[in-house]
């Protein structure tokens, strides 16, 4: 029977759920195996989730930093970093493993990461939800770890991002003329253009036949990003 490191009322962060609170600890019987659960609150999508305690580290899951961890971790916002690569599957995919380690040095990583990025480019729906986890997620653990509330951490997040009178790190972007972030961006007025270009030779094409095609390429790209 596995040993319990979290005890019932204590606050951890779940890096793919947010941060929550343990509600119970208990047995359930698993294909004839007796196995001891975790019971936690999700407060920010008021949710619950059970989790095999067994399972619990390879998940991630872990207690709250400590005060000057956290503190560690806001000021690492202001920080120099490595090249951001313009190739948004890749980038995405870097981030996404970030999370999924959940430290509090790598949510903030990803919150410095995809808020340069954002002042180069907007960024791709999936980039900006990553975007969005993720700050919570430091919002939450942050204010918690130090005393503080939600929105004065909020407040502090964004000085260290962009202190008054900063210029985006622009030179910290690479390949920016590669950028594939149109594809998860449904850029229907480029496909738009690209077909109007091609079809010079198809003039007595209907207006309505054009509009189809766009729309067609449109269903396209979402089944490709998605």
């Amino acid at each position: 029977m596995s040993e319990t490191k979290f005890q019932i009322d204590q606050q951890i962060v779940y890096p793919s759920q947010g941060v929550g609170k343990i509600t119970e600890v208990f047995e359930k019987t698993f294909r004839g195996n007796p196995m001891m659960y975790y019971k936690i609150y999700i407060e920010s999508s008021d949710m619950i989730v059970m989790v095999p305690v067994e399972k619990a580290e390879e998940l991630g899951i872990r207690s709250i930093v400590s005060a000057e961890e956290a503190e560690k971790a806001l000021n690492s916002l202001s920080d120099d970093f490595e090249p951001i690569t313009s190739d948004w599957k890749l980038r995405y995919q870097m981030n996404l493993d970030l999370l999924k380690k959940g430290t509090i040095a790598d949510i903030a990583a990803i919150v410095r990461c995809l808020y340069n990025r954002s002042k180069v480019k907007e960024l791709p729906i999936l980039e900006r939800k990553l975007y969005d986890q993720a700050k919570k997620l430091l919002e939450d653990e942050i204010s918690i770890a130090m005393g503080m509330d939600v929105k004065e951490v909020e407040s502090k997040i964004h000085l260290k991002l962009e202190p008054p009178g900063s210029q985006p790190k622009i030179k910290h972007i690479i390949d920016d003329f590669d950028d594939e972030d149109d594809d998860l961006m449904n850029d229907v007025s480029s496909s738009k253009k690209e077909k109007d270009d091609s079809g010079d030779e198809d003039e007595d094409d209907s207006e309505e036949s054009s509009a189809a095609d766009d729309s067609a390429d449109f269903d396209d790209s979402d089944d490709d990003d998605f």
